[in-house]
């Protein structure tokens, strides 16, 4: 591999950073995501888009420093022949100190830009009820932010207003249809198709609607769930068109007949309707990091519970405009690199060229069994007792047949033992890998992660393993899964699972590719088991179609379709002051 001129001697020319004087400012400006935010200015975004030529005609800005993109861009040559790399960003599992994934993510973007490659990250859209509650915003920290972060965390260009919009109103209309006469004789008891809310609210996970007399509709059991957990999220975010789109929505499946026969979203009449709430929110959203690298953020399923990834037009428009794309996949590999995979590239003929792999001293500590309130103190061999974790982590990316990269974010606690001790593992295993301090330092702070990536992303062709056939029988994809990926002894399914296997099966849809929703804090189903968990099943509680997004959705555990707030959520600490929002993090 040939490294690219250095762009660094030109880090303080604002014709190619959004910051002013960036090293001046990190000597400055406090080391607070809000502080940093201030103090750096965006660039207008039409001079980011014109960086990548895309035309005003092309661009639907939403103020000066966020817009949409047409999907025309698409339609029009790459810039140049060679295809474009593509980057997956995953992690080991997490835990509540936290990885940093999507700031790892920005960081080694921005390094790739100081070494003069033409990058382009694919990032997912926040949740408002994870903002409100304990993980908080998802644009990034220190001086590895993309902005405008505030409003990126907030409502932004109003895409996930408008998925929760359509999703409503095709429940609004079912509901509907049975109060006024029900001429598809659905059975009340077997509709599928909940409500979605974007916010955390334990209270709404299972409702009675319909009370109040025989005007107030027909009474039955439903409930919500959280908007990324919505199905037409996920529709958006596989959909490969507008025309696929219709196609997705037309087939969804929303309630079954008192004779036992499907209903669709498309015998309601309302298809049309839908794709109106959907018009602007299908187009991918653009902005920038700190230091100026293009950044294209859309939809925003969740990885426990959905399948975890940003859209396919949004990937697929980043690699047409960029030459190497860094995109991630939520939670640890289990869960969202796993889905990645086995779904949105499966689906959509996506090449991965390249794993990244984020790693913190303070989780692996932690999968070691230090207790979070004491994971200041250096401990060598704790940390060498979680690193069975990343282990397990990367024997899965090897499963997959793509290179691999451990970027170890590191920490201003951590020791300089602790870090050589994960190098020194990963190098025993001939992993490349790396220290980076991107959330201190910026780009600069994750050249050597940069370098790396580029090294293992030389040669390969982009090809990788699924883990499981199309079609295989369903039971025996999600025993796959928990054998291959989690390290389970197998799977045991529950009487209802296995009356939807029968179910799934009469529909038509035994051959959909499966997405297990599962708790991200352990490679087994139970959250408390930590490292590398041996010895355990995974339990199958229901197993639901979605015809519409195109793949069967694994209840696993005790997983909730709808989070809580915690007992102080971090919605006790926004505030607007002198005009200003604070404490959004």
């Amino acid at each position: 591999m040939t490294e690219k001129p250095s762009t660094e001697s030109a880090s303080h020319d604002p014709a190619l950073l959004d910051p002013v004087l960036l090293d001046r400012a990190r000597s400055e400006v406090p080391l607070d995501d809000v502080a940093i935010s201030a103090a750096c200015r965006l660039r207008p975004i039409r001079a980011i888009a014109a960086g990548l030529g895309i035309s005003d005609d092309e661009l639907l800005p939403y103020g000066h420093d966020k817009a949409k993109v047409s999907l025309t861009v698409l339609q029009r040559p790459r810039h140049q022949e060679r295809p474009a790399r593509l980057v997956l960003v995953s992690a080991i599992t997490p835990t509540p100190a936290g990885e940093g994934k999507t700031t790892t993510t920005i960081g080694v973007g921005q390094a790739l830009g100081r070494l003069g490659e033409r990058v382009v990250l694919a990032l997912r859209e926040p949740s408002l009820g994870p903002c409100m509650g304990v993980k908080g915003g998802a644009a990034g920290g220190g001086w590895s932010q993309i902005g405008p972060a505030v409003q990126i965390n907030l409502h932004f260009t109003g895409d996930f207003h408008a998925i929760t919009s359509a999703h409503n109103l095709l429940a609004a209309t079912l509901d509907n249809h049975l109060h006024h006469g029900n001429a598809l004789d659905i059975d009340p008891q077997r509709v599928m198709w909940r409500r979605v809310l974007d916010m955390n609210d334990r209270s709404l996970r299972n409702v009675i609607i319909g009370l109040g007399g025989p005007t107030q509709g027909t009474p039955r059991e439903t409930g919500f769930d959280i908007t990324a957990a919505s199905e037409i999220m996920a529709m958006l975010c596989l959909a490969e068109s507008f025309e696929d789109l219709r196609a997705r929505l037309d087939r969804t499946l929303v309630a079954m007949t008192r004779s036992g026969e499907p209903v669709t979203a498309g015998q309601l009449g309302v298809t049309g309707a839908l794709l109106a709430l959907l018009h602007d929110a299908i187009q991918p959203n653009l902005v920038q990091t700190l230091e100026g690298q293009p950044v294209i953020v859309h939809g925003g399923p969740f990885a426990n519970i959905a399948h975890g990834c940003n859209s396919v037009l949004a990937t697929r428009m980043a690699m047409h405009l960029g030459d190497i794309v860094l995109t991630e996949a939520g939670f640890g590999f289990d869960l969202g690199a796993e889905k990645f995979f086995d779904i949105k590239a499966r689906m959509a003929g996506l090449p991965v060229h390249a794993t990244l792999l984020v790693a913190t001293v303070r989780a692996l500590k932690m999968h070691g069994g230090v207790a979070k309130d004491a994971l200041r103190q250096p401990d060598v061999e704790a940390l060498r007792r979680g690193l069975a974790n990343l282990d397990a982590h990367l024997d899965n990316a090897e499963k997959f047949g793509v290179p691999a990269v451990v970027a170890v974010n590191r920490f201003a606690d951590d020791s300089d033992e602790e870090v050589a001790a994960i190098l020194d593992h990963c190098a025993a295993r001939g992993v490349r890998a790396a220290p980076s301090e991107h959330f201190a330092k910026g780009g600069a702070g994750a050249l050597e992660v940069a370098r790396a990536l580029l090294q293992a992303t030389d040669g390969h062709d982009g090809s990788y393993s699924p883990v499981y056939p199309l079609d295989a029988p369903v039971a025996d994809k999600i025993e796959a899964i928990a054998r291959t990926i989690y390290g389970a002894d197998g799977i045991v399914l529950s009487a209802k699972a296995r009356r939807d296997v029968r179910d799934i099966a009469a529909l038509g849809l035994s051959d959909l590719p499966i997405c297990i929703a599962k708790t991200q804090n352990s490679l087994s189903d139970n959250p408390k088991l930590r490292g590398r968990p041996t010895g355990f099943e995974v339990k199958v509680e229901r197993i639901l179609p979605n015809a519409g997004a195109g793949f069967l959705v694994v209840i696993t555990g005790e997983i909730m379709r709808m989070p809580g707030l915690p007992k102080v959520p971090a919605a006790e600490k926004i505030d607007v002051r002198d005009g200003a929002i604070v404490g959004l993090t």
